[in-house]
Formats: structure tokens, C-alpha cells, sequence
């Protein structure tokens, strides 16, 4: 996937750099998968490099490679971590297994361990670049004592703070960044972002699920999702009299194994049915509005409240065969 559609960002923040006056915290805000991750690492690894500030730099280069390898001594990733034994450590990468659980948020010990390198000037570089991948996960300890950061921020240092829903944080770290903010990609920055994926019905339903979020495309590729799609664009037109086509659609969406094709369909169906009501207007359009607020409710509460996935998939299928109603 290739970075698309952050050349304003870029530009913000280059305009500190070349300054000599770049902001000690970004808040790097806007829905998930639209690219602030991919953005914080490729500016962090412009400003360890120096001016003239290349972006995208180049990924082969030697603090490009130390970056990747997250073994750079001025640079630091703080993500939710996989733990284990007592008292508990952070799990090295090299010995972890891809079922390993991961914690539910960002713990104040991993927070804590900034502290002695933030004592100390940059090693290799100019500037030291500090990411949290996503604030948003901060344990309320945690955020206390990165906002304690904030406050004082040390020299040379640039933290960068990834939200996806920044209201959520405290408002004093969201006081003390500045805000570079990220949206949804239009068709086009769609298409060149997955120019590499192979085009055909799954990659256009993909994109279209996506609401403007690569990496929710990236990630519902591979779940067959043009064969959904073809399924509900039979409901949607046809109708479903005897349940016969929302029963098998829904079995192939129940079982461990179809979890992440389950996903890619709770995410889809709603914007399916917003495309489809982009066609229609007076009565036709207020029933397609009705039943796409019902399935968008039903995708978000479907997974944290563990509701039966066929049985989810069935009735948003209803929702689905009402249009043709129309």
C-alpha cells in the first residue's frame, strides 16, 4: 500500500522543520486506516535523517533500516505489547507466537520507561521522535505521566500522538499538541493507494466497504468479498422470498475460521446499502436511510456484545432484501 493524500501534512510539518521551530507534540487525528501510522514513521525517520527533510525518505537508508528494525537509538514506537511472568515484561518480538495476546492498552510502566532516555541527549541524530501508536489505548496512569512529558517536553524531542478518536483523550494532551488532522480518501487516492493489489470484484468491493480507509481495504481483501457482494446485489434487486439466499450467505459467515470474512461483511453492508440509496430519492430513499442506520448499528454492537454472527447476518441480509421492496 503507498502513502497517499498527506502532502498538506507533510507540509505543516516541514514548515516547523525548516523553521527551526517544530513543535514538540503532534496529534496525529482521523479515522483508522487512512494512513497516520505509515505518516508518523516516514516523518520520523525525514526528521532523525535531517534537512533537506526528503519525504518519503528512503527506506534503505541506514536510519531508515534501523527504524524498521525499531533498534534506532533515537527513536521509540509505544504500542500495546504483549506481556508475560511476574512481575510482567514486555514479550521480545523474537520470541513471540502470532497467538499471542496482546493488552488491552498502553500500560504507565511503558511510559515510564522514556524517562531515562528522555534524560539524556539524542545519540545518532539531531532530534530523538517518540510515537504512540494510539493514544487512544493509554491507561489513564499512562496518560498522566506522558501528559507530565508534554509539560515539560525535553529538548530535541518530538512526540507524535496517533488518535483515532481524539475526543476521547484528555483534553490537556490534546491542549499541548498541535493537531494535524487526517480524512477519509476519495475514489481516486483509493485507486492509487492499492494500484498494487490485483483489480477484480473483491478489490472493488474492498474499496468500496472501506469508507475512504486503505487499510480497512487492505485488510478486507482475501475475505471473497465480490462474492458477497454479488449475493447482496441479488437480495437488494430480487428480493429473498424463501430466505434461501440470506441462510447460506449468513452459514458461511459463522465459525472461527470466517471471522475475518465476517468482519468484512459486517463493515460492508451498510455501505452498500449508502450506495444504493445514492440512486434513490423520495420514499425509496427514506426506506433505504432506515435500513442502512439499522445495519450500521447492528456492525457496530455485533462484536463487543458477541451476538451470534449468523444470526447477525441474517438479519442484516433482511435488511438488505427490504429495498426491493422499493
Amino acid at each position: 500500500m503507498t502513502l497517499i493524500g498527506v502532502e498538506r501534512q507533510w507540509a505543516e510539518m516541514a514548515a516547523g522543520l525548516t523553521s527551526g521551530r517544530l513543535h514538540h507534540g503532534w496529534l496525529l487525528s482521523g479515522p483508522k486506516g487512512v494512513g497516520k501510522a505509515g505518516f508518523a514513521k516516514f516523518a520520523a525517520q525525514a526528521i532523525i535523517e535531517g534537512a533537506p527533510y526528503a519525504f518519503p525518505p528512503d527506506a534503505e537508508s541506514r536510519a531508515g533500516s534501523l527504524i524498521a528494525a525499531r533498534s534506532h537509538p533515537d527513536f521509540r514506537l509505544v504500542e500495546r505489547e504483549v506481556w508475560d511472568g511476574s512481575p510482567p515484561r514486555i514479550v521480545a518480538y523474537d520470541r513471540r507466537k502470532a497467538d499471542d495476546p496482546v493488552a488491552r492498552s498502553i500500560r504507565i510502566a511503558q511510559i515510564r520507561a522514556l524517562e531515562p532516555i528522555l534524560s539524556m541527549p539524542p545519540s545518532l541524530a539531531d532530534r530523538r521522535v517518540i510515537i504512540i501508536d494510539a493514544a487512544d489505548d493509554l491507561e489513564r496512569p499512562a496518560a498522566n505521566a506522558l501528559l507530565k512529558m508534554l509539560e515539560e517536553p525535553p529538548a530535541s524531542t518530538t512526540f507524535m500522538l496517533i488518535s483515532h478518536v481524539a475526543g476521547r483523550l484528555l483534553p490537556t494532551i490534546r491542549s499541548r499538541c498541535r493537531v494535524l488532522r487526517f480524512g477519509p480518501l476519495d475514489d481516486a487516492q483509493m485507486s492509487a493507494a492499492l494500484a498494487t493489489e490485483q483489480d477484480g470484484p473483491d478489490k472493488d468491493a474492498a474499496i468500496a466497504s472501506a469508507e475512504g480507509s486503505p487499510g480497512r481495504a487492505i485488510a478486507a481483501l482475501g475475505n471473497r468479498l465480490g462474492e458477497i457482494d454479488a449475493t447482496l446485489v441479488r437480495i437488494a434487486r430480487e428480493g429473498d422470498r424463501d430466505n434461501r439466499l440470506r441462510s447460506t450467505l449468513a452459514r458461511s459467515l459463522y465459525g472461527k475460521a470466517s471471522a475475518a470474512r465476517y468482519e468484512a461483511f459486517l463493515a460492508r453492508v451498510p455501505a452498500f446499502i449508502a450506495d444504493e440509496a445514492k440512486r434513490l430519492d423520495g420514499a425509496a430513499l427514506a426506506n433505504a436511510i432506515e435500513h442502512w442506520s439499522a445495519t450500521r448499528h447492528l456492525a457496530a454492537i455485533a462484536l463487543p456484545q458477541s451476538l451470534a454472527a449468523e444470526t447477525v447476518a441474517f438479519e442484516m441480509l433482511g435488511h438488505v432484501a427490504a429495498l426491493a421492496k422499493r
